[in-house]
């Protein structure tokens, strides 16, 4: 998706997290490595809290957030959030929603398309 959209101004931001079954136990050093030996292009940040006691203000507001496709608490890693060019939350895809599935990309072509204000 970061391949295909980029030049469209599709920009992917990944938070690992260790909320989920310790997948994510490493430092934010290996972690980086890690990506790296993947060959991950897109923006990768620092370990943060997506969920518990310690949840980072972001993922408060997305599991929060007015609109109830949007909100809810997180079930696994791979949750997806579309973000508009406006910075409007669009949409919410689950873990197990492929993001090159015909779902995410129509979401995204069309966020990508629409005029902003």
């Amino acid at each position: 998706m970061h391949k295909k959209y980029r030049s469209k101004g599709l920009r992917i931001l990944a938070f690992p997290a260790n909320n989920f079954g310790n997948q994510e136990p490493g430092t934010n050093a290996e972690i980086k490595s890690f990506c790296r030996g993947k060959k991950v292009k897109f923006d990768m940040f620092e370990k943060i809290s997506v969920a518990g006691d310690d949840q980072c203000p972001l993922y408060k507001y997305l599991t929060t957030h007015p609109d109830k496709s949007i909100a809810g608490k997180l079930k696994w890693n791979f949750e997806k959030y579309l973000v508009d060019r406006s910075g409007t939350v669009v949409a919410r895809f689950g873990p197990r929603t492929l993001p090159d599935s015909e779902k995410v990309t129509k979401a995204i072509e069309n966020a990508l398309a629409a005029k902003t204000g």
